[in-house]
């Protein structure tokens, strides 16, 4: 892997630099287009337009807030991306 010199890359940039050397990356054609669309979807994905509320035992909300401060983000957007997730089917039930 040829890193330019003095150049300090974290895992994931040494990931891409790999697989960028291996051809495994390729150009994405209307790249402007393409990226106005995924933009739209983004911002339509995280629009929010409806408050619920909702009764949750101490203990749950309790470690669902360590869960969010373990990655940075406020507890309330962790419940909303993990509801979206699991109706979106990205999110199983594991025995």
């Amino acid at each position: 892997m040829s890193r330019p010199r003095g150049l300090k890359l974290d895992r994931e940039e040494l990931q891409l630099l790999a697989d960028f050397e291996r051809g495994e990356l390729e150009s994405i054609r209307n790249f402007r287009q393409e990226k106005r669309r995924l933009e739209a979807a983004a911002r339509a994905t995280l629009r929010k337009n409806k408050r619920i509320n909702i009764r949750i035992a101490d203990r749950d909300l309790e470690q669902l807030q360590k869960i969010a401060l373990r990655e940075g983000i406020p507890y309330q957007t962790l419940i909303s991306s993990t509801l979206h997730k699991f109706i979106a089917g990205r999110l199983k039930e594991v025995d």
